[in-house]
């Protein structure tokens, strides 16, 4: 039986280090190029797997050499691919520049991501539709995602929504969200906010107005800072600020999908949403400090071991 169901994108992840961050019209020398499997579904159902979740993973790949890349990554990853569907078009692409830091810029070329409309949803609803937790990102089709998460709450699911990359979200998505997962910037963009606003820096403002908005919880992820995590009513939410573990970075790139993917898994074993908040850093914290993105991910027995010598 599944426990966790995520629907959303998976991408070839075209890596190469650079120095610094190009300028306009500026062309630079980089490192080696890497191929890696990558996009924010894939990431998010490779690292709940790993986390102990049974996992299925739901999305397309084109049917060429990348897809069938992804698709036996994911398998070694230990998730159910069997709702992955292959499709006439290439498939999604990222191209990312890591920099010395740790930190990385992308740009991202859905490819076959686009492919997976409502009738492709509706396809494999067998397998996601009732699944314990739904995970859904923003890098398929808003209308797809949408769908997905009131079909799955109506049929009894928790659904976590990533809302990235990050759009306006109304109430008709967000009252079905337990929880809502950004970051400070996408959560100025989900209400419709800009930078500009008030309480661009006020997180814990910013998590409270998102439950007013509709969100049944919110977690706002804030790197290096930990993760903000806030229940209850949006009158007097209950707030709690979950600590990151310092390390030393080395590739950020799909930090944020490990730390999805591994809540999701802890929520599926009914655990808290705090606690599975905290599981979720620890995760986060081991794939920082490895190159790439589900090439990083721990599996539980090696989180589990950090978590007990950082006791």
């Amino acid at each position: 039986m599944t426990d966790v169901a995520v629907v959303g994108s998976a991408n070839a992840d075209l890596v190469v280090e650079v120095p610094r961050r190009p300028g306009g019209g500026e062309t630079l020398i980089g490192g080696e190029l890497r191929t890696l499997p990558g996009g924010k579904g894939a990431n998010q159902a490779a690292a709940a797997a790993r986390s102990g979740a049974a996992t299925a993973f739901v999305g397309c790949v084109g049917d060429d050499g990348n897809g069938a890349f992804l698709r036996s990554r994911l398998v070694d990853a230990g998730a159910d691919v069997s709702a992955l569907a292959s499709v006439e078009a290439a498939t999604g692409t990222a191209i990312i520049l890591l920099t010395p830091d740790g930190e990385n810029s992308i740009v991202v070329s859905p490819g076959a991501n686009h492919a997976f409309d409502l009738d492709a949803a509706a396809r494999v609803s067998s397998v996601w539709e009732g699944a314990p937790v739904v995970v859904l990102s923003l890098e398929i089709p808003h209308e797809t995602a949408f769908h997905v998460a009131e079909a799955a709450a109506a049929a009894g699911s928790r659904v976590l929504l990533n809302a990235a990359p990050s759009v306006l979200v109304g109430r008709e998505v967000l009252q079905h969200c337990d929880p809502l997962v950004v970051n400070e910037h996408e959560a100025l963009e989900v209400l419709g906010a800009s930078e500009s606003d008030p309480d661009a820096d006020d997180y814990a403002r910013l998590a409270q107005r998102l439950l007013a908005a509709g969100a049944r919880s919110v977690v706002v992820t804030l790197g290096s800072e930990g993760a903000l995590v806030a229940e209850g009513s949006a009158e007097a939410p209950e707030i709690e600020t979950v600590p990151a573990y310092r390390v030393t970075a080395v590739d950020t790139t799909g930090a944020g999908d490990a730390f999805v993917g591994a809540t999701a898994a802890e929520l599926a074993r009914g655990r808290s949403l705090r606690e599975a908040v905290r599981f979720a850093t620890a995760v986060s914290a081991v794939a920082v400090q490895r190159v790439g993105a589900q090439s990083s991910y721990a599996d539980r027995a090696e989180v589990e071991e950090f978590i007990a010598a950082r006791a």
